[in-house]
């Protein structure tokens, strides 16, 4: 039976990274706003590895914090180990990463959505969602609830027709063995969906107790503190350690030997896994000739013995995983408190969305997380945050906000999901940015806060903080650009032979001095010529002098590429007017609808010549009206 439960702006269904970020955005937007959820107890659930960050990732974090997320805060608050990773690379690359305390992040994230105002919580499985002329109007759970709305977000993740596959053991089930979504995927393809089926896995988890650490290499955190969130204060934290050790020949063997018992061999697993997370099994068929793999036995809380392996995600039977753990140095003895799996899932393929992650048929319906093809928990919440911007914008009757590729990582992740053929989950890395030196992870906040105010996500607090720091920059850049010395100045004189530079030829600033690969601020800090400031603020200033002209290069070519996205192509444009166009490009841009020219040309099957068609169109259209 059928009752009416309520009337809500926006529903979210589901409550992982995606679904979290989604909720609170559109609450905080003003929405009133419901989050359905499988099971309370496992919200902002990490199923994988408890870790955040990375190359690209890490970018994706700071940029949904400068927009007013909460994954950045969230970590902080869970860390329990943070370092910078590819520092001996450019600014470009280098990332922070932080292994989290799995049950801390779930219970405070629990909290942030509990305090939030004009957001309720509901522990319900919906199985149908339900439109009218305009688009969605509600959602129907499988206790005959509906509950009416403007807009609904799916960020179901893993669970939509769930399928747990270890060895032949094959089950319906979802991550950590929650119950699926069954019914769902139904709806969605009643809705006119098309869905694809996508496959992810875990390793076995092991007990603190049982580990030979002795027979292994201690990864620390960094001593200094760091931080994702531009509000989270620098108090220095306990930080503990992760541990590498490697496969062995007789690892490999073992698997070898049972590999006509590996799903991933045996035709079992139908679902498409990511090139970039294989699982150990296919690891070693692939690389053959390699006798050691890389593995990294990590901590899943503080006050928790289990630990995570990564880089042995397998869908191998129990029995046989045991084994392979047993052959790694250090692992001995070890006892194994959860076996690793493999889960195939359906997706929604993500060329059926708009850029705001909007559903192109069904007005009102949003998509956001891996159930849009992507693995990573922060690629996720990324979506989650832009899709639940963008249903508060429609229920609010505003314009949808959407990040260009020069913008943000953000925005070069939706782009690539609707304009790319994706045959595999999506994974953000730093390759796929073509202005990534705009993108840094330390200047999130500068490129991004003044949109997220904008939007009304960015609060008082955040924006003082925001404000504070242009202050100091802008203080600290005059400060360097108005300071110079001459060749006959002693102090600068000692001060370049003692860190082995080249004595000055001519009268030289400070901002001209620090572009020397052996300068740094905290040098100068020293010698007493700029006032000392907080690190990121330093940091935010060499970069900005040392690669001035690549920068500056760089911003030169988004305003070339900027010219294509401002030219705008009708959208009751009918392309099988258009002659000229090949048949791949236009059926996928009568598929995907590009907004610009410079989404066209992004479009996978769209060439050169496609687009000079369509210039032509357009240009002709432009004359005649």
């Amino acid at each position: 039976m059928i009752y009416d439960a309520g009337e809500y702006d926006v529903v979210v269904i589901g409550a992982g990274h995606a679904g979290c970020e989604a909720a609170l955005a559109a609450a905080r937007m003003g929405c009133r706003t419901l989050l359905s959820t499988l099971s309370i107890e496992h919200i902002a659930l990490m199923p994988c590895n408890p870790s955040i960050g990375g190359p690209a990732k890490s970018q994706l974090v700071r940029e949904i914090d400068a927009l007013g997320g909460e994954m950045a805060l969230n970590t902080d608050k869970a860390s329990i180990q943070m370092r910078m990773i590819n520092t001996g690379k450019g600014p470009a690359v280098q990332a922070l990463r932080a292994q989290a305390d799995k049950h801390q992040y779930h219970w405070a994230m629990v909290d942030t959505l509990l305090q939030q105002p004009g957001l309720d919580l509901l522990m319900a499985e919906v199985e149908r969602i339900e439109t009218d002329d305009a688009g969605v109007s509600a959602v129907v759970t499988r206790t005959g609830a509906r509950y009416r709305c403007q807009a609904a977000i799916v960020t179901s993740g893993t669970y939509l027709k769930g399928r747990i596959i270890i060895g032949d053991v094959i089950y319906d089930g979802g991550p950590n063995n929650q119950v699926p979504a069954m019914k769902l995927s139904q709806s969605l393809l009643e809705l006119g969906l098309q869905l694809g089926r996508f496959k992810t896995g875990t390793p076995p988890r092991i007990n603190r107790r049982s580990v030979d650490f002795s027979k292994m290499i201690e990864q620390p955190g960094d001593e200094r503190p760091l931080r994702f969130s531009y509000l989270s204060s620098l108090e220095p934290k306990e930080q503990i350690s992760c541990w590498l050790t490697h496969s062995t020949p007789l690892t490999h063997r073992i698997v070898m030997d049972n590999i006509h018992r590996a799903p991933m061999f045996t035709g079992v697993i139908k679902g498409i896994g990511t090139r970039y997370c294989p699982s150990f099994e296919d690891k070693v068929v692939r690389y053959a000739h390699k006798s050691s793999h890389q593995l990294f036995i990590e901590p899943e809380g503080r006050n928790t013995d289990e630990m995570y392996v990564q880089g042995l995600n397998t869908s191998l039977p129990e029995d046989v995983q045991l084994q392979v753990l047993r052959s790694i140095p250090g692992l001995e003895n070890v006892h194994m408190m959860r076996t690793g799996y493999a889960i195939e899932y359906d997706y929604v393929i993500p060329a059926q969305l708009k850029l705001s992650l909007e559903a192109r048929a069904v007005p009102g319906l949003f998509t956001a997380g891996q159930v849009n093809g992507t693995s990573g928990y922060e690629e996720a919440a990324g979506q989650g945050l832009v899709a639940g911007i963008n249903a508060a914008l429609k229920v609010l009757g505003g314009e949808a906000l959407i990040l260009k590729r020069s913008q943000a990582y953000l925005g070069v992740m939706v782009d690539d999901l609707v304009n790319k053929d994706n045959d595999e989950p999506y994974r953000l890395l730093t390759s796929r940015a073509e202005y990534r030196l705009l993108l840094r992870q330390d200047n999130a906040d500068l490129r991004l806060t003044n949109i997220g105010r904008e939007i009304g996500l960015v609060d008082d607090q955040r924006w003082e903080v925001f404000n504070r720091k242009l202050e100091q920059l802008e203080e600290i850049r005059q400060e360097l650009e108005q300071t110079s010395f001459t060749p006959a100045d002693s102090a600068m004189a000692s001060f370049l032979a003692e860190h082995n530079s080249a004595g000055l030829k001519d009268r030289l600033s400070l901002w001209e001095l620090l572009r020397r690969p052996e300068i740094g601020m905290e040098q100068l800090v020293e010698q007493g010529w700029i006032k000392p400031a907080p690190p990121d603020i330093l940091e935010q200033m060499e970069i900005q002098s040392k690669y001035e002209g690549y920068i500056n290069k760089q911003r030169e070519q988004v305003k070339k590429f900027e010219k294509l996205e401002q030219r705008l192509i009708p959208e009751d444009i009918d392309y099988q007017k258009v002659f000229g166009l090949s048949n791949e490009a236009l059926q996928k841009l009568q598929t995907i609808r590009p907004r610009s020219i410079g989404q066209a040309s992004r479009i996978s099957g769209v060439n050169p010549a496609d687009i000079n068609v369509l210039f032509v169109n357009l240009e002709k259209a432009r004359r005649k009206s």
